[in-house]
C-alpha cells in the first residue's frame, strides 16, 4: 500500500520518518511531501497540487496529516485520489471556516493553554516539549526538538474545506495539551462518522510512539468503502 503523510504546523516532514520506516519494512510505499512554510497567501488546492507533484506514482493512497494539516486533507485527499484518510490528533473541517469557527469558539477545541501563547512553540523548546513531547523520554525530546518548523498555511484558514465521502481512521491521542480529546472524541463522531481510536500519549505520536501508529496506520488501508473505524 501507499502512504502519503503530510505535516502539521509544528513539525517538519522529517518526523514521519520512524513511522515511515516501520510501514517500510512492512512492504508498504511512503512519502512524506514537504509543504513551503514561507507563502501563507497560499490555499488548499494550491497546497494540493504541490503534494501531488511531490506523490510521485503513489496509487490510492492512504493519506495521513497530523494536527493542522487536517485542514488541508480534503483537498490534497482529492488531488491524491486517496483511497482512506488517517487523522492523527487532527483538525477536521467544519461547516464553516477555522477562523470563523475559532471566532464563537468557547474552548472547546484547544487546550486554554496552548490558545494563551503569544508566541508559536516552535520558538521555545520549553514550550515545544511541553505541548509537544510531554510523553517522549529523553532520547524523543530531542529527537522531537530537530524537527520543529512553524508552518502557517493562514489563507486556508479562511476557506471552508468539504470532507470527501471517503473512509477514516482518527488516532486521538489522550493526553494531547493541544487539542482537547473531548473535541476530538466528537468531532470524530459527528464529522468523520467514525469513533476515534484513541491511543496513550500526546499531541505527536510519530514522535512519541510510532509503533503504536504505525500498527495502527497498517491496519487502516484495507477499508476501501463508506466511513468506517478501522
Amino acid at each position: 500500500m501507499d502512504y502519503v503523510f503530510v505535516h502539521g504546523t509544528t513539525q517538519s516532514p522529517t518526523a514521519w520518518r520512524p513511522v515511515e520506516d516501520l510501514l517500510r519494512r512492512r512492504g508498504h510505499r511512503t512519502v512524506a511531501v514537504d509543504l513551503p512554510t514561507d507563502q501563507p497567501h497560499l490555499r488548499a488546492a494550491d497546497y494540493a497540487a504541490i503534494a501531488r507533484a511531490q506523490a510521485g506514482d503513489a496509487l490510492a493512497p492512504v493519506l495521513v496529516g497530523h494536527s493542522g494539516a487536517g485542514l488541508l486533507m480534503p483537498a490534497i485527499a482529492r488531488a491524491l485520489g486517496a483511497s482512506h484518510l488517517a487523522w492523527i490528533a487532527a483538525m477536521i473541517p467544519g461547516p464553516v471556516s477555522l477562523a470563523d469557527e475559532l471566532a464563537v469558539d468557547t474552548g472547546e477545541m484547544f487546550n486554554p493553554e496552548w490558545r494563551s501563547l503569544t508566541e508559536p512553540p516552535t520558538a521555545d523548546p520549553v514550550v515545544a516539549s511541553y505541548f509537544l513531547f510531554h510523553d517522549c523520554d529523553l532520547a524523543g525530546v530531542r529527537a522531537g526538538l530537530r524537527t520543529l518548523r512553524l508552518f502557517y498555511p493562514a489563507a486556508t484558514y479562511r476557506e471552508v474545506h468539504e470532507v470527501p465521502d471517503l473512509p477514516s481512521t482518527y488516532v486521538l491521542p489522550r493526553d494531547d495539551r493541544t487539542l482537547r480529546p473531548s473535541w476530538m472524541r466528537r468531532a470524530a463522531r459527528e464529522r468523520l462518522g467514525v469513533e476515534a481510536i484513541e491511543v496513550d500519549g500526546g499531541h505527536c505520536p510519530q514522535t512519541s510512539r510510532p509503533e503504536t501508529l504505525a500498527a495502527v496506520l497498517g491496519a487502516a488501508w484495507p477499508a476501501r468503502s463508506g466511513r468506517a473505524r478501522s
